[in-house]
């Protein structure tokens, strides 16, 4: 090929267009739910996905979205009111988020709901069990206002299940078998059928002789799958094309408007059209080491995170260079993490902390948190005990083998079914052992005089049941995943028989908590706080309307798909607005 033909085929190349109404980039729940919802309005929608699996982080999450007024409160035999649920929310956010984003989120999250379930094969149940994060906050609930995501049957989606972001490994039971959260609280608490309960989802897995001759994942998807299978499946209902291994370079810009996306697709730039608007869907900036240095608290790295590696802020940076504004860019959803040789990404410590038995202490050998607290409050408390002592991030949980016995820990499970010896090679540095509090002290660097010291203060709170210092277990939040066969307080063990074990626990996080700026309607904003025409942002993409709280499970893929629900109503309305204006005109 001459000079000039290959010249002349790189420019059209570059110069490949495609159109669309709306342009959502990002294939989470936020991204996915909006672009049904933009559909079902009668707009044509493509969604875009950096990766060459779709789902985000929604898929490797829990699922969970914390929805209050939802419908499904009453069916469970709870009650809440608009008024309660509001005085909550300011409470928790105090001040750093809109009013009017409080409000539209009240307002729409439920009937966000119902078109989910009305719409799509996703179903949502309510946890009456499962508490508001902080109890002492006016307008708290003990439940109900967290659903869980009932399971979907993978083999629906055909040849597009193997496309959808594998789970997390620790939400799967062996490994392997899917469970919801009703199921594993069952299973961690050992509550009643317990045994029964674990035995049946290993049957089931096992006994699916036909799937398993497919593959070892397991097709009864739970959690984050559930939702992000069940919304994969709507798209494709709804004939809505989805462009994997698509990564978004820039934002169009004509004459101040938001007109469409350039991204790189199978080594070519192509730039896609929005005519009616982009709705930025994709994530946080959590694994891009250097934001992370630039605006969060230090010390910090990437790979502590739990989420997939192409959360790289990519959007947030487009958006930015177009006079977007940024807000909460120093925060993150924090939760601590480990490290498992060869995965991709480190696991989160959500449960494990709120059982008896356990304590986690700094570099020091003091306590400096409630362990049971939300991981969202826990990684700020890491920060700042780090600040005062330099010695709390890491931090390191310690028990004994009583603990070891009864409970997982990360990817270990209770020495009753994994004992030490047994221990997957993969997994052996997460677990440090020694026979005695002062020989632990000598693996991890912690101090032994502080870690015995310790350890005696928690074995006097056991016995008491009252844990003088962070008040663990003195809350129904804390005991929901407490031993309630453990006695006074169902959070409080001894820390007294040899072996004794450490495991080492990074600040980590599931997604970052700062972003573009938006208002109710899920416009971007500019500094000024005007708004940029033809561009919105949800999810991690921008930053939360819960400000540096976090009010209970689900608060972040709850707002994310409720914020795309309204983005795609408002596109439709502008939409209605200007066809309008267009008769008019011409009448």
């Amino acid at each position: 090929m001459s000079e000039n033909a290959m010249q002349n085929a790189g420019q059209a190349q570059a110069a490949q267009v495609v159109e669309f109404d709306v342009v959502v980039v990002g294939s989470g729940g936020g991204g996915m739910l909006a672009a049904c919802r933009a559909a079902d309005q009668g707009l044509s929608v493509l969604v875009l996905e950096k990766s060459g699996q779709y789902g985000g982080t929604t898929a490797i999450s829990g699922g969970g979205i914390w929805i209050p007024l939802n419908h499904h409160i009453e069916e469970a035999g709870g009650k809440d009111s608009y008024d309660t649920a509001l005085t909550y929310l300011e409470a928790c956010t105090q001040g750093l988020s809109s009013p009017q984003r409080l409000r539209a989120y009240l307002e729409q999250a439920p009937r966000m709901l119902r078109y989910l379930e009305e719409r799509t094969r996703v179903r949502y149940y309510s946890l009456p069990l499962y508490a508001d994060y902080f109890q002492r906050l006016p307008g708290a609930m003990p439940g109900y206002r967290a659903l869980d995501p009932m399971p979907f049957d993978g083999a629906a989606l055909g040849d597009e299940f193997k496309r959808l972001r594998e789970p997390s490994p620790a939400t799967l039971v062996g490994g392997r078998v899917s469970v919801t959260s009703r199921e594993a609280h069952t299973m961690w608490t050992r509550s009643r059928g317990w045994l029964g309960l674990t035995v049946r989802q290993f049957a089931r897995y096992w006994l699916d002789f036909g799937w398993r001759r497919k593959t070892s994942r397991d097709r009864r998807l739970t959690l984050g799958n559930a939702l992000a299978g069940g919304l994969r499946h709507a798209l494709l209902e709804r004939r809505i094309p989805l462009w994997l291994d698509t990564a978004l370079s820039d934002l169009i810009v004509e004459e101040g408007r938001v007109a469409g996306v350039e991204v790189m697709r199978e080594g070519r730039r192509v730039s896609v059209r929005a005519r009616r608007g982009v709705i930025l869907a994709a994530g946080g900036f959590e694994r891009n080491q250097a934001m992370r240095e630039k605006y969060l608290p230090q010390p910090t790295r990437a790979e502590w995170s739990a989420t997939p590696p192409n959360n790289t802020g990519d959007t947030i940076l487009a958006a930015q260079r177009i006079g977007a504004a940024l807000d909460l860019m120093s925060h993150v959803w924090g939760a601590p993490t480990v490290r498992v040789a060869g995965e991709e990404k480190q696991r989160p410590i959500f449960i494990e902390r709120a059982a008896p038995g356990c304590m986690v202490v700094n570099g020091k050998g003091r306590r400096f948190v409630n362990e049971a607290a939300p991981y969202s409050e826990f990684v700020p408390a890491m920060y700042r005990d780090h600040e005062q002592t330099g010695c709390s991030v890491p931090a390191w949980m310690v028990f004994d083998a009583t603990f070891r016995q009864k409970f997982a820990c990360g990817p270990i499970l209770p020495a009753s079914v994994m004992p030490d010896h047994r221990i997957p090679a993969a997994f052996r540095d997460v677990l440090v052992r020694a026979d005695t509090l002062e020989a632990l002290a000598a693996k991890t660097g912690i101090d032994g005089a502080g870690l015995a010291a310790s350890a005696a203060r928690m074995n006097d709170y056991a016995a008491t049941g009252v844990d003088a210092e962070f008040g663990k277990g003195d809350n129904v939040f804390d005991t929901y995943y407490g031993d309630p066969s453990v006695k006074p307080n169902p959070c409080l063990a001894p820390i007294d028989r040899a072996p004794f074990y450490a495991v080492r626990l990074d600040a980590g996080d599931i997604g970052t908590k700062g972003g573009l700026l938006t208002d109710e309607r899920a416009r971007v904003l500019r500094e000024d706080g005007s708004c940029i025409a033809g561009l919105f942002a949800i999810g991690n993409n921008s930053a939360s309307m819960m400000g540096t709280s976090y009010p209970g499970a689900g608060a972040t893929i709850g707002p994310a798909m409720t914020f795309g629900f309204i983005a795609a109503d408002t596109l439709a309305s502008e939409s209605t607005a200007r066809n309008e204006g267009r008769a008019t005109a011409v009448a």
